[in-house]
């Protein structure tokens, strides 16, 4: 039984890093700063040492999510439970990754502890429950949504207050070598002259001028880049703990080895199954350039970062597309449609993930 809760606790890490390593990147790629291979290493680089960081800094989060005060510790030390609570989760996570949802693995564990709690007769509390998880997990994207918008908004008026402009470019130069192949890119081949246009979506948007004597594009990149890197680590510091926490009864499995069995699980589930979460946040929701996704993810980096250091159960999911919906809000390039998909998702999470731990509680005790 150790075993099988072993591996079913890194089932929920592989999910994970499947529905979730791009998330941080995603503006990146979404901004055409770096290509799709690229911004998933740095993804998963970043994430991998957030989960690292959770080791000394993921202590609340392991003790919420241990289920202490939402049912009967009797319950919890059944490895049945357990198990039956991380697949209820991981097979959630992993059916929206195959449809390119961006969901929650924090509403997947909230939602599976809740059905097999209930299933299991543990006498779920529901106080604690509204309290210590909802709350916060409804508070952050609106919050995320709002900060996104009203900074966006001033940050783009003092940009236009500088001078700084935006304008998209069309390359003409001598260059011979091929560049067939790359996304999005196609080539119009001269005598020695070649002319490359872009598809829409990846067309970028180039600030000229510069501040204090530095470029400001390449500022701007530089900036992008961190943050990105930020949200990542800030993921990696959030999730980490969560799924830990579902293996601290385990006792094969020091909790520092199951850390590092979880970032390099959560790893190669990025690695492999990133592609159409990747498509879905970086071009879907909304347009976006530099200073639009520089936003995004500071906000949500600083949001989630706060969230872990005190022990709130933020979902980094939901907090990241709320500051783009923000962005999306004051640029008014949302995408109406996919916002309500993804809304959609998240509203069905928790149900899903509750039922299906409930049903195989039935099925394996």
């Amino acid at each position: 039984m150790a075993i099988l809760l072993a591996l079913s606790g890194l089932f929920v890490a592989y999910a994970n890093g499947a529905n979730d390593n791009f998330k941080g990147v995603a503006t990146l790629y979404g901004a055409s700063i770096v290509s799709y291979r690229a911004a998933l290493t740095w993804g998963v680089f970043t994430t991998a040492a957030g989960c690292l960081a959770s080791i000394f800094l993921g202590a609340r989060l392991l003790k919420l999510f241990s289920g202490k005060g939402l049912v009967l510790e009797s319950t919890l030390s059944n490895p049945t439970f357990l198990i039956c609570v991380a697949l209820g989760a991981a097979f959630t996570v992993l059916l929206a990754t195959l449809f390119g949802l961006p969901v929650s693995t924090t509403h997947g564990l909230v939602g599976a502890l809740s059905g097999a709690g209930i299933a299991s007769g543990g006498l779920l509390s529901f106080s604690v429950l509204g309290t210590l998880f909802f709350i916060p997990l409804l508070a952050g994207p609106m919050i995320a949504t709002g900060v996104a918008w009203g900074l966006y908004s001033v940050l783009h008026a003092v940009r236009v207050r500088l001078g700084i402009e935006s304008s998209y470019c069309l390359c003409i130069g001598s260059r011979r070598e091929a560049v067939v192949g790359a996304p999005g890119l196609y080539t119009i081949r001269t005598t020695g002259v070649q002319v490359a246009l872009e598809e829409e979506k990846y067309c970028r948007t180039i600030y000229s001028g510069e501040v204090a004597g530095f470029n400001v594009q390449k500022i701007m990149d530089t900036l992008h880049g961190f943050t990105a890197g930020c949200v990542s680590f800030a993921r990696g510091l959030n999730d980490a703990p969560k799924i830990a926490a579902l293996l601290l009864f385990v006792p094969v499995i020091p909790i520092q080895w199951a850390f590092l069995l979880i970032t390099l699980v959560m790893a190669i589930g990025g690695l492999l199954h990133s592609r159409k979460i990747a498509e879905r946040m970086s071009f879907q929701i909304t347009e976006m350039n530099p200073g639009s996704a520089f936003t995004g993810n500071l906000v949500t980096s600083v949001l989630v970062i706060i969230g872990s250091l005190f022990g709130y159960p933020l979902s980094t999911t939901h907090v990241s597309c709320g500051a783009i919906f923000g962005i999306g809000a004051a640029t008014r390039q949302a995408r109406m449609r996919t916002i309500t998909q993804i809304l959609t998702a998240w509203v069905i999470t928790l149900p899903v993930s509750a039922l299906l731990s409930a049903l195989l509680w039935l099925a394996l005790r």
